[in-house]
């Protein structure tokens, strides 16, 4: 019996439990990895509370998709891993299927990669569901490119972090908007060429005027609501608004009717339905990260970390949206060490 998150019916962070539960053997093209430290993510609260892209389908349910451990044992099938290897799992599955919330859990071989060497396992859990946003988003759907500028909304968020780093990696310019003044120091020293704060300053006109009137080349919103608007505005004429996000919980209007349709590419994008359900973009995404990782030019942000038994304070902290970076569970020897 292993440690394990699960929650029996919706609602806020108090419905999460800490379970023993049978842990079993992987299948077929499945790895048991023993979890070191797992990545939490907004996707696991909008899940757990029935607002998510995808609906609980049946309880108990378990949560999340992102950790570092070590490979336990391999199920039938499975080639390239072997017992002790260090790895990461990616955000590659539904949670209806797999949850990576516990000591030990079974996941899908083609969810997991090696972790490069020097990544510790608390990096190596809040690595991937960023970076391969941000990339996938950004670079494979978007074509960023040297030169491009990229307004990036919530910006001292774990993506919005890896945004900036992925567009300086490629010689865009990334311009940070965040609601207070308090995030500023820290969006500069990760990487912001501006930081533009929506609270005080009229978003419209800054990012106007950074551009020489003409916009921004991508827009990377994880707000949306009513704010689209005005983030469409500041959008070039042929430039992309990629909304992949829903934070402000409010109805989000289609822009180009309220601006007399402009030239504006207007789409979603949810890393899960798109970079990692594609083995081959899969595999260029993993190895764009991965070049950013060993060069130092890609460097996860762990804002915080709490045990595995504080899962219902980690969950209220991540919704009260204070944090700069990523929030990691870790899960302790002591409890890893136990008998699945």
């Amino acid at each position: 019996m292993v440690k394990t998150v699960r929650f029996h019916e919706l609602g806020g962070p108090d419905v999460l439990r800490l379970e023993d539960v049978e842990v079993g053997r992987p299948g077929p093209g499945e790895l048991l990895v023993r979890m070191e430290a797992i990545g939490l993510n907004r996707a696991e609260a909008l899940f757990r509370s029935g607002n998510y892209i995808e609906p609980v389908k049946e309880f108990p349910a378990r949560l999340g998709t992102e950790a570092a451990g070590v490979v336990e044992a391999a199920g039938p099938g499975v080639t390239g891993f072997a017992a002790g290897q260090p790895v990461s799992v990616l955000p590659a599955f539904s949670m209806n299927d797999h949850g990576v919330y516990a000591e030990r859990a079974i996941v899908p071989a083609a969810a997991v990669v090696h972790r490069p060497d020097g990544l510790d396992a608390v990096a190596g859990a809040a690595v991937w569901m960023p970076y391969l946003t941000a990339y996938g988003a950004l670079v494979q759907v978007g074509g960023m490119r040297a030169g491009d500028t990229a307004v990036l909304t919530a910006a001292s968020s774990s993506v919005g972090l890896a945004a900036i780093q992925v567009a300086r990696r490629v010689g865009a310019v990334p311009v940070a908007l965040t609601r207070t003044g308090a995030k500023r120091e820290a969006l500069l020293a990760a990487g912001a060429a501006e930081v533009i704060v929506t609270s005080e300053e009229d978003v419209v006109g800054r990012v106007l005027a950074l551009t020489g009137g003409r916009g921004a080349e991508f827009v990377f919103d994880a707000v949306a609501g009513p704010g689209v608007v005005d983030l469409a505005r500041v959008t070039a004429p042929g430039g992309t608004l990629f909304l992949y996000g829903a934070l402000s919980g409010e109805v989000t209007p289609y822009p180009a009717f309220e601006l007399g349709m402009p030239a504006l590419n207007l789409r979603t994008y949810t890393v899960t339905r798109e970079t990692t359900a594609d083995p081959e973009l899969l595999r260029r995404a993993v190895a764009f990260v991965s070049s950013g990782l060993r060069s130092g030019a890609f460097r996860p942000v762990v804002d915080r970390t709490f045990d595995l038994e504080e899962i219902v304070e980690a969950h209220r902290y991540m919704e009260a949206g204070a944090q700069v970076g990523k929030i990691v569970i870790t899960v302790g020897p002591e409890r890893a060490g136990r008998a699945g």
